[in-house]
């Protein structure tokens, strides 16, 4: 593996951390600085993750404007400086304030995924997006294995020990990536910065003007809302659920993140070979259905794990729907367009935790009118119903690779 794209991985992974790492000791770390009850403790990690999410939302264009102007190294490597300066805010933080400064903060350097994506983009043949994009979904996978594993493993030693190790692998990274990152962004495709494509809103705007990719944008909306239920609700469903430990939480975010990094790594090119583009995403949010109604009413912790791979093979729905867009756009735009995909899922995380953890706290709460902690997975079923008939009426070619 070629040194710069094992860089771009890790980075993808400290990502992926970002939102994985304080999933398991989110309850016990809002308790400590807050105090209040399990339901309480879920609506304020609701907020956090929605914090996180508007700063992605409102800087994944500029940032993604910002590569396809300046470059995507020099965008990557500050990054990841500000994203070590974070996790030590985190780990200092005394009050539940400071863990939204700093969650503020978090959401706007994990927003280089758009960068990220768009350097991958830079070095792929048209053919080969959809898998490459697969192949940093993997690294989003091994990140969200990564961060469960060391937040439930040294939270046992407190609630700060995950931020600085995690502080210490940033690091470590941009380290890395001083030495082998090399700049693909040449004056060919140099486009200048403009503030009217760079926010949020203007970037969609010009994106969505492209033909056929308006209905393709709401469908990877609907998808990112559907999914964000796992990081939203996990950790306080099975502690509801199954009374499972930080520990325990976990290693079952663990499994999902392995099973994700399988998935989006190594099978989504054999099922883009058999399937194409087209039918991977059709395939994939049929799984979804069938796993979310599942989880859903599931009341056996082990049936719960075992599903959990199960659920993971909807993974192959998001690389393949981005190596659908990349190709209707210029190279030019690349970046652009990532950063709009990297919105739309910060949107989507900024709905769905809220939501999730809203619905998840009305129906576990004392006198709730039906006792059903799986709630949530049940309105993420909806909604994959709902983007699953929108994709079908969606006129795609059906590329195989």
């Amino acid at each position: 593996m070629r040194l710069p794209v094992l860089f771009l991985l890790i980075t993808v992974i400290l990502d992926a951390m970002g939102i994985g790492l304080i999933m398991p000791i989110m309850p016990d770390l809002i308790r400590e600085v807050q105090g209040g009850a399990l339901a309480d403790a879920a609506l304020w990690g609701g907020m956090l993750a929605t914090m996180f999410a508007i700063m992605q939302f409102l800087f994944g264009p500029v940032i993604g404007n910002l590569s396809d102007a300046y470059g995507r190294r020099p965008v990557l490597l500050v990054s990841l400086v500000v994203m070590v300066l974070d996790y030590l805010v985190m780990a200092l933080a005394g009050s539940i304030w400071l863990l939204l400064v700093g969650r503020v903060v978090g959401g706007i350097t994990s927003a280089t995924y758009s960068t990220a994506n768009a350097y991958m983009a830079d070095i792929s043949k048209p053919a080969d997006k959809a898998a490459n994009f697969g192949l940093l979904g993997a690294g989003f996978g091994i990140g969200f294995v990564l961060g469960p594993l060391i937040g439930g493993l040294l939270g046992e030693y407190g609630t700060r020990a995950p931020f600085y190790a995690a502080a210490i692998l940033a690091g470590l990274n941009f380290i890395l990536g001083w030495f082998v990152m090399r700049e693909t962004v040449s004056d060919r495709i140099r486009r200048p910065f403009n503030w009217r494509r760079a926010n949020p809103f203007g970037a969609f705007r010009h994106v969505a003007r492209l033909p056929g990719i308006k209905p393709l944008l709401f469908v990877y909306f609907i998808y990112s809302v559907a999914h964000y239920v796992y990081p939203a609700i996990w950790s306080y469903f099975t502690q509801e659920r199954f009374g499972w430990t930080p520990q325990t939480i976990g290693l079952s975010l663990a499994l999902f993140g392995i099973s994700i990094a399988v998935v989006q790594g190594g099978l989504i090119r054999l099922v883009l070979r058999w399937f194409g583009e087209r039918k991977t995403v059709i395939w994939g949010q049929i799984v979804d259905l069938g796993a979310f109604g599942l989880l859903s009413v599931v009341t056996s912790s082990t049936l719960a794990l075992v599903l959990t791979p199960v659920a993971a093979l909807g993974g192959v729905v998001s690389p393949a729907l981005q190596g659908i867009m990349s190709r209707m756009v210029d190279d030019d735009a690349q970046g652009e367009l990532q950063g709009v995909l990297t919105s739309i899922h910060a949107l989507a995380m900024i709905v769905s935790p809220m939501m999730m953890t809203g619905v998840f706290a009305f129906f576990t709460r004392e006198g709730a009118p039906v006792y059903l902690p799986g709630a949530p997975f049940i309105v993420s079923m909806g909604l994959i119903a709902i983007s699953l008939v929108v994709f079908a009426r969606c006129h795609t070619p059906d590329t195989k690779t």
